[in-house]
């Protein structure tokens, strides 16, 4: 038979989704799942975009425009200058998802052998997009033992060569909920500008920022225009996950000219799900503050939680919604796995994400899981005793 590319035998299989066909004979078998693997916010979309297209009196649902609708970027570009990131409609794209912002970007400023330096662990899905470029991950290791702060500034400038291209870096962070200060976006930004390199930032849990901290964005600095990107999305913040909008932010004209290329080429992002993100950016601010405020409280009672378990580390969050834990176990690929076939606690069982696929480096994350909090705090709680007791008796 026809054989497939090395690409596609090197594309990996998401950590937070391969384990779905055992859950899903999981819940044949009658068992309940609190799913903690994935970042699907159980939090209500905002009325104001379900109800923009419920409203809607679109008589052909026509191709937008591959940039994006005009009147959208305009008001995103509005909510970009509320935020001190001083942009016009022109340096937005509108994509299908973030991801495919992150694609585009990748094929508009890096070649198949070149570099692109990560801090780690990062978003699984930076991998595949790196695979789908044939760009290569150099990693820039962060540990638990330091709540995964971000390495220094020499150790990136050591990890740089001819080959490097860009920096990325996730803020706050996914799957480690890390949060950068000003001060080190500041000397990422002159470390980019030093070496004549693209500073890319995926900002899509902006307003996911906790116990008083604030978000510094790599647009606020100065000097950085033509190096910064941004990465952005409507699925955490307004829980529309489903809409499947995103969008790429630079004042860089060559590289917007670029992305359009492939925007163009992909014709355009879809028109109703643009109609709810517009609308969306109508949502009060009251509606930032009570989801802020649960999922603090989730985040308290969850590594509270966790904290009570012998043998087992977490970092703390101070935005997204997400923590790594690490287990006394050898592998958590097949503890996970153990978890939906073999354990239950009157009929209920958790969903983890392995946390290996969240690295690049070979053999790292093996005894670590990424753990979403988007489930309610009763739910949380009954989560981690479920983990708790299946540590008791799992046997590597």
């Amino acid at each position: 038979m026809p054989t497939i590319s090395n690409k596609g035998r090197k594309m990996p299989a998401s950590p937070i989704r391969k384990l779905v066909p055992y859950a899903e004979q999981a819940v044949k078998n009658g068992k309940h799942i609190y799913y903690l693997n994935i970042g699907q916010p159980d939090i209500k979309t905002p009325e104001v975009a379900i109800n923009a297209v419920k409203n809607s009196d679109i008589d052909i649902l026509s191709y937008s425009r591959s940039q994006g609708s005009e009147t959208y970027r305009k008001k995103l570009a509005t909510y970009y200058n509320k935020h001190g990131i001083k942009v016009i409609h022109e340096d937005i794209i509108v994509t299908t998802g973030a991801s495919e912002a992150l694609q585009f970007l990748f094929s508009s400023i890096m070649d198949p052998e070149d570099e692109v330096i990560i801090s780690e662990p990062f978003y699984a899905n930076y991998i595949a997009f790196s695979t789908a470029t044939g760009v290569n991950v150099v990693p820039a290791i962060c540990s638990i033992d330091d709540n995964f702060a971000l390495p220094s500034i020499e150790t990136f400038e050591s990890l740089i060569t001819n080959k490097t291209k860009a920096i990325l870096i996730c803020n706050p962070g996914n799957p480690t909920g890390t949060l950068y200060s000003k001060q080190e976006i500041e000397q990422l930004a002159a470390l980019a500008i030093k070496h004549d390199l693209f500073l890319i930032a995926d900002e899509v849990y902006r307003e996911f920022i906790y116990d008083g901290e604030t978000h510094y964005s790599i647009m606020q600095v100065d000097g950085i225009e033509q190096h910064a990107v941004i990465i952005d999305s409507v699925s955490k913040r307004y829980s529309m996950c489903g809409a499947r909008v995103g969008f790429l932010v630079s004042k860089n004209k060559k590289v917007m000219d670029t992305v359009l290329k492939f925007a163009q080429a992909r014709l355009s992002p879809p028109t109703y799900a643009q109609i709810a993100s517009e609308a969306a950016l109508d949502t009060p601010q009251s509606y930032f503050d009570e989801v802020i405020h649960e999922y603090v409280e989730r985040r308290n009672i969850l590594i509270s939680e966790l904290k009570k378990i012998e043998g087992i580390k977490v970092a703390k969050p101070k935005g997204a919604f997400y923590c790594i834990v690490e287990l006394p176990v050898k592998d958590t690929d097949k503890f996970a796995q153990w978890l939906l076939e073999k354990f239950e606690i009157n009929g209920e069982t958790i969903m983890v994400a392995p946390a290996n696929g969240f690295y690049s480096t070979p053999g790292v994350g093996l005894n670590q899981i990424r753990i979403a909090y988007v489930l309610n705090k009763e739910s949380l709680i009954k989560a981690v005793h479920i983990l708790k007791e299946a540590l008791k008796i799992y046997k590597d």
